[in-house]
């Protein structure tokens, strides 16, 4: 009888040594992360998944389980469902659009998985499915759009905007914050409204519409993100119209190719979008692993470059 008792612990403490039995994960200290992309639609979005890759590579606690949901919310759903069933020990996610998560995210919580929102925030009722959003301001992005046109003096303009991805947050909030700061100012008035997606492709097409329509009217161009308007500069070119003089342009994200944008003169102002939010994504991720609390919002500091700032700036940029 002793015989076969110590036999029947060693055979347990061999099972209990197996990869993949239960305490085996967590004693060697690994932080596995389920991380669930927009798609590649922008040089912003390309800059921000290296960011994340690179930044995860550093660290040798961390396991990166990386998911592209090529701009489709279902396949993000189904990203973070496969993430649950996989028992990661956080999931982040950078949202298609706001709506349409509340069910999946109860469905982390419920099985003790903390969410970080990456860049774009949720619209949910219970708060509590997700622990903290970090990224930009997207409101207060908008709103330095139309400041900077004030400033320069283009308060009796008819304004064309190019926005975002429908239901996204940043389309949302930047046209909210443009128009929040336009309101007091009755000679800026939008004549047109369009989503481009955020591609290139899709501010071309959405451009062309616009002079179609309006290319004597138009005095100024508002672009939700860079790429959008360096699509719309090939269009007003093509039209025969000079981008950043005939046309003047502001736009957000403040990636590279706005900056040589800038300094050829065909794109007046960009507003910053930083996508450099590996680092303090993992810091979060190693603070909830230790049970330490953090902000519910982690708001990263940006600037605005005019186009006399660009030859300057344009050595500093990392995306």
């Amino acid at each position: 009888m002793k015989k076969i008792i110590n036999t029947a612990i060693v055979i347990l403490a061999t099972i209990l040594l197996l990869p993949g039995c239960t305490g085996s994960d967590k004693d060697d200290g690994t932080i596995t992360v389920g991380f669930s992309q927009i798609g590649a639609e922008s040089a912003w979005r390309v800059a921000n998944t290296e960011s994340i890759r690179s930044e995860a590579a550093k660290r040798p606690n961390i396991k990166l389980i990386f998911s592209d949901a090529q701009q489709k919310q279902e396949n993000q759903i189904k990203a973070i469902r496969n993430f649950i069933a996989q028992g990661v020990d956080v999931i982040a996610f950078s949202p298609v659009v706001e709506t349409g998560f509340e069910a999946v995210l109860r469905e982390a919580k419920d099985a003790g998985i903390p969410v970080i929102l990456i860049d774009r925030a949720v619209d949910v009722q219970d708060d509590s499915l997700w622990v903290t959003f970090m990224g930009s301001d997207f409101v207060e992005e908008g709103r330095r759009a139309a400041r900077w046109l004030i400033e320069k003096g283009y308060t009796n303009v008819k304004i064309v905007e190019l926005q975002g991805t429908v239901g996204s947050a940043p389309a949302i909030d930047r046209k909210k914050g443009f128009e929040e700061v336009i309101k007091d100012h009755p000679g800026m008035v939008v004549i047109k409204s369009q989503s481009g997606n955020f591609t290139r492709s899709g501010g071309k097409e959405i451009m062309e519409a616009f002079l179609k329509t309006d290319g004597k009217e138009i005095n100024v161009l508002f672009s939700h993100n860079d790429d959008m308007a360096i699509g719309a500069i090939q269009a007003i070119e093509e039209y025969g119209l000079a981008p950043g003089k005939d046309i003047i342009i502001v736009s957000i994200d403040a990636v590279r190719g706005a900056f040589e944008a800038m300094i050829e003169g065909k794109l007046n102002c960009t507003v910053e979008c930083s996508p450099l939010l590996g680092p303090q994504m993992f810091d979060a991720v190693e603070a909830l692993a230790k049970g330490e609390s953090i902000p519910k919002k982690i708001v990263t500091e940006e600037g605005v470059f005019p186009q006399e700032t660009a030859a300057e700036a344009i050595g500093s940029r990392k995306y």
